[in-house]
């Protein structure tokens, strides 16, 4: 069913309608240079012209706009003074209801700063900064100074251990680590300078200085080799150059979390990545002069990179940027705060939009949401109840819902819908953004057809993409580019199945290993998924294929109840089963399940679903788990499977 977007939002939007949207796309494909200069040309300054819009002579490694210079820093501050000086380009709210707003003059002038503080302590062009650092405006002021000087940033998370901090120590080999004396969340201090310290101790690699941020000013261990912030800050000059970056050179590094293995680093370049953020802002995003955009992303993933900081200054809007727990100090703080900035565009996971319907399902009547204009959800497949709620009671039925896709290695957006030039599809992640080449084929690379599910390809290169894993040329390539070949080409695989309707809507159907195959009937597990999610008892569930006697494999699922509800194991499988066999097929139900008080997340809420697989088949609790953030319920749940009757 299609659901029509408010036509009071649709005439100020960039995408007016389907047919606009369509002219641009068949445009960037039959005319794909031409409209990547194009599109260069009209969105980022370059101070040294391109020679080339794209080679890819030594594909999968590429070089977009070559011979560009170009910095991200000056197109997100320096650009914005001439027109934007007084306009709020940051608002930060603690959890304390403290809170700030920086105008685009006051970014400048702390974002100078920072870059002459690092430049004193020889942070310079190359520098690898490893920032172990809460989500405060002094994260982002030297985020941007870093881009502004080109030494090479790479963000983890506060609440990783020391040991996940001293690897990537080791594996950057940082020359800088810049820290803060602690973070809080539920208003309790969390020492990350203690950790820091631990991480340096136990490193085999030695950096030169720690940059220490004081935000709470209790008494810490100071080493020799610390330089505090604070203390400098006040006597920088608020004028500092900008290096003029060639369009290839890495603008950061990211981590991303693994599966069996250690996590790859991710080097995105600095034009191709300005460029596509900046793009996918004003095609997705759609934010209007006016508009408070609020993204619930940590800085330190790829969605806070690229959808809390980077984008929005880069057109010259304003961001929120709140250093929380959604549900701290109380159930309803999200809401509140979209009340009290009057936030028009909101962008989170599927993951807390359910936690919020979980514990305060009519807490958004409280308050005043008329603000809200479209509401995006990113990182996984929503389900249909988790949809109908957002949309109902958060949008009151006049926002629209736009469910994107994306993953750290496209940099931004390839599919999304076009809040205002499409009728809504619930659940579908819309259509492919211009640029984006895809097909979706078979394992024997056979394009597909309407309702066929299979790998999602993307065919041609665009300019946001991954560039390589860090010291690591043949795992980059193997692991997006060997496994399926066209007219041996590589074709860019994203690890996830898919298929679309007539109308040419995209629906994902999850990770291709996330099939099930009963009795010679692949199924796609996020479509079972959908339908246990249904069920009135059910707060969220994840499912896991098991080895199977009797139908090769089957499905094993972990459930997470709503509040105060009572019902047993058996009672509630049967229940299910019931469900299942109706609506999808008769040979589909779940072998077993499991009823848990929460399921394994990482800190950006994706549900780690390869350890559960794991637990599901008796095996061992293992890889890397650095992003997991409630690591305690992985030893519950494999003690309740091993006691399991």
């Amino acid at each position: 069913m299609k659901i029509f977007p408010n036509p009071e939002f649709v005439k100020n939007a960039y995408f007016k309608s389907f047919s606009e949207y369509k002219e641009l796309y068949n445009y960037s494909m039959n005319h794909f240079e031409e409209f990547w200069a194009n599109q260069a040309q009209e969105n980022l300054t370059f101070f040294e012209d391109f020679t080339q819009v794209l080679d890819e002579k030594y594909f999968p490694k590429l070089e977009w706009f070559k011979g560009w210079k170009v910095n991200i820093c000056y197109e997100a501050v320096d650009k914005n003074l001439k027109k934007n000086a007084d306009k709020i380009a940051l608002i930060f709210e603690w959890e304390r209801w403290d809170s700030q707003k920086i105008t685009y003059k006051e970014l400048a002038e702390n974002v100078g700063k920072s870059a002459n503080l690092l430049k004193s302590l020889w942070i310079v062009k190359w520098s690898r900064v490893i920032f172990y650092m809460p989500q405060i405006l002094e994260s982002v002021y030297l985020m941007l100074a870093c881009l502004r000087l080109w030494a090479i940033h790479s963000i983890v998370f506060w609440g990783f251990s020391a040991e996940s901090l001293k690897d990537r120590i080791e594996d950057l080999k940082a020359d800088f680590l810049i820290t803060a004396d602690w973070a809080f969340r539920k208003w309790k201090p969390y020492l990350l300078k203690n950790i820091a310290d631990e991480a340096l101790e136990k490193s085999s690699h030695e950096v030169k200085k720690v940059l220490l941020v004081k935000r709470n000013f209790e008494e810490i261990n100071i080493s020799k080799n610390d330089v505090i912030y604070n203390d400098l800050i006040k006597s920088q000059s608020e004028i500092c150059d900008f290096e003029k970056l060639d369009s290839e050179d890495t603008s950061f590094i990211l981590y991303t979390s693994g599966s069996t293995g250690k996590p790859k680093w991710i080097i995105h370049s600095t034009a191709g990545y300005a460029l596509w953020a900046k793009l996918t802002t004003k095609w997705v995003f759609d934010l209007q002069e006016n508009d408070i955009f609020f993204s619930t992303a940590d800085i330190w993933w790829i969605t806070g990179h690229t959808y809390t900081v980077y984008w929005p200054l880069l057109n010259g809007w304003t961001t929120l940027i709140y250093e929380w727990n959604p549900l701290f100090p109380k159930e309803d703080r999200i809401w509140e705060i979209i009340e009290k900035y009057k936030v028009s565009k909101f962008y989170t996971a599927p993951t807390l939009i359910r936690l919020l319907h979980k514990t305060g399902e009519n807490l958004p009547k409280n308050f005043d949401l008329s603000s809200l204009k479209v509401l995006w959800s990113v990182w996984e497949p929503i389900d249909s109840e988790t949809w109908d709620w957002y949309f109902e009671t958060v949008g009151n039925k006049k926002a629209s819902i736009a469910d994107t896709y994306w993953q750290t290695e496209t940099g931004g957006h390839i599919i999304a819908p076009f809040p205002f030039a499409i009728p809504m599809k619930k659940r579908s992640a819309g259509f492919p953004l211009p640029g984006i080449c895809w097909e979706i084929v078979d394992k024997n690379w056979k394009k597909l057809w309407v309702e066929e599910n299979w790998f999602f390809v993307i065919s041609k290169p665009w300019p946001a993409m991954a560039r390589w894993i860090w010291w690591d040329d043949e795992k980059f390539v193997k692991t997006y580019f060997s496994d399926i070949f066209r007219e041996k080409k590589p074709l860019y695989f994203s690890g996830d199945g898919w298929f679309y309707d007539e109308d040419w809507y995209i629906f994902i159907t999850g990770r291709v290993d996330d099939i099930v195959n009963i009795s010679g009937h692949k199924i796609w597990i996020a479509e079972v998924e959908d339908i246990v999610d249904k069920d009135e008892n059910i707060a969220e569930c994840a499912l896991v294929w098991i080895p199977d006697e009797l139908t090769w494999e089957a499905l094993f699922g972990f459930v997470v109840l709503k509040d105060k509800k009572n019902i047993s194991n058996k009672d509630l499988l049967q229940k299910l089963n019931i469900s299942l066999r109706k609506e999808i097929w008769p040979i589909v139900s779940l072998k077993n399940i499991l009823i848990t008080s929460e399921l394994p997340k990482t800190r950006s809420g994706k549900i780690v679903r390869r350890v559960l697989r794991n637990l599901a088949k008796w095996k061992e609790i293992e890889g890397d788990l650095s992003t997991v953030e409630n690591k305690e319920i992985l030893w519950i749940i494999k003690e309740k499977i091993k006691n399991f009757n």
